[in-house]
């Protein structure tokens, strides 16, 4: 569901249905308690209240501040990923200018094939969060062949050789990494606190009485703002590959690469 509604509206979409929702909600919860409940508008319970939702709201803002760490660190990483796999075949590519014309040419035709597959077949895949590794295998299988069934004869080959050879391997290892953090998503636990933790915060404000109508709405607006947002950067976070903020296969386009395109 998460990846859907980030594949299929903007984020400042999203703000507004998340926000702005959450907002709606508030106003309507006071306006409804200050009607049916004038014991709780005087603030008659306001001193239980408070400390109840002073107590929460440190224990759900520490819960927060831990996830959006944890997502931002992996987008990160992820983004620090992607540029570094991009880097590293692009190191195989110039790498092959030390073999003589034919073998250059099978190593490039090779690389090519491998960087169209990862940019025009798996990414659309990894915006949905289901990475097939398979639709890269044949070319990686292809690019290990070029190099299986060639033998360096000059010292300078032997050298380039061992140094390609030994990046592919980060290569294959950086794609590994890369097709994991496609399915990586918040465990359940976490997101019934994140989420659920919000349905039980924004109730809770509405029982803070504050005989004034405009400071209580400035109150209840404050909290479920900052709550929608909150929400918002969570899902945003959640998937690296989903979403406007979503890792880009830039990197797979530029430098030596981009003559393959």
């Amino acid at each position: 569901m998460g990846i859907w509604l980030l594949n299929n509206f903007r984020t400042l979409t999203l703000a507004g249905l998340l926000g702005g929702g959450a907002v709606l909600v508030a106003v309507l919860g006071a306006l409804l308690v200050r009607r049916t409940h004038s014991r709780v508008t005087e603030g008659k319970y306001n001193d239980m209240v408070g400390v109840v939702l002073s107590m929460y709201a440190a224990i759900y803002g520490i819960i927060l501040a831990f996830v959006v760490v944890a997502e931002w660190e992996a987008l990160n990483d992820a983004e620090t990923n992607v540029a570094a796999e991009a880097s590293q075949t692009a190191e195989v590519l110039r790498d092959a200018s030390a073999f003589p014309p034919e073998q250059e040419r099978k190593v490039a035709y090779a690389v090519g094939e491998y960087v169209h597959a990862i940019v025009e077949k798996q990414w659309p895949l990894m915006r949905e969060g289901r990475p097939d590794p398979g639709l890269t295998n044949h070319e990686v299988v292809a690019l290990y062949q070029v190099f299986q069934a060639y033998e360096p004869r000059t010292k300078a080959e032997k050298a380039y050789y061992e140094q390609s050879v030994a990046t592919l391997g980060e290569v294959a290892q950086a794609r590994r990494t890369r097709l994991a953090d496609a399915q990586q998503s918040l465990p359940s636990l976490l997101n019934v606190l994140i989420y659920g933790g919000a349905l039980v915060m924004l109730p809770l404000t509405l029982l803070y009485g504050i005989k004034s109508l405009r400071a209580q709405l400035m109150f209840v607006i404050s909290v479920a703002g900052l709550i929608g947002v909150s929400l918002l950067l969570c899902l945003t976070m959640d998937y690296p590959y989903a979403g406007d903020l979503a890792v880009s296969p830039a990197p797979f386009k530029e430098g030596v690469l981009a003559q393959f395109w």
